[in-house]
């Protein structure tokens, strides 16, 4: 069983910047992916950045790429999610995920482990 636990989100004026966190705890195998993935309102989640836990291999979704940038401090089991130049169209909840090594990233239906979720709220 793993357990995660996201935070910073919060409200905020477009162009300013967030740094989400998420806490992993718990048993997983040797090597797994972590993942952020956003939910607008009314939307079905969508996929942002998978990072490969052991070796660090980075999967994003391109357009936003730039903007964000993505980080892990394994010491810490801790995936960040550093969002700059955020818009009003980024308000969502944040979710973190976990996944087995190999899985389909993009999907959020074959992640095993989620957290609660943290909102971000960014207003014009």
């Amino acid at each position: 069983q793993v357990h995660l636990v996201e935070s910073g989100g919060g409200l905020v004026q477009a162009g300013r910047s967030l740094r989400l966190s998420c806490v992993a705890s718990g048993h997983t195998d040797s090597d797994y992916a972590m993942a952020w993935f956003r939910q607008p309102p009314g939307k079905e989640r969508e996929f942002v950045v998978a990072v490969s836990w052991i070796g660090g291999s980075v999967y994003w979704l391109d357009l936003l790429k730039g903007r964000f940038t993505v980080s892990r401090d394994k010491a810490k089991n801790t995936l960040y999610l550093q969002m700059n130049n955020l818009k009003p169209e980024d308000t969502a909840v944040y979710y973190c995920g976990v996944a087995k090594i190999g899985t389909y990233y993009y999907d959020w239906r074959d992640f095993d482990y989620w957290g609660q979720g943290t909102q971000v709220t960014v207003s014009s």
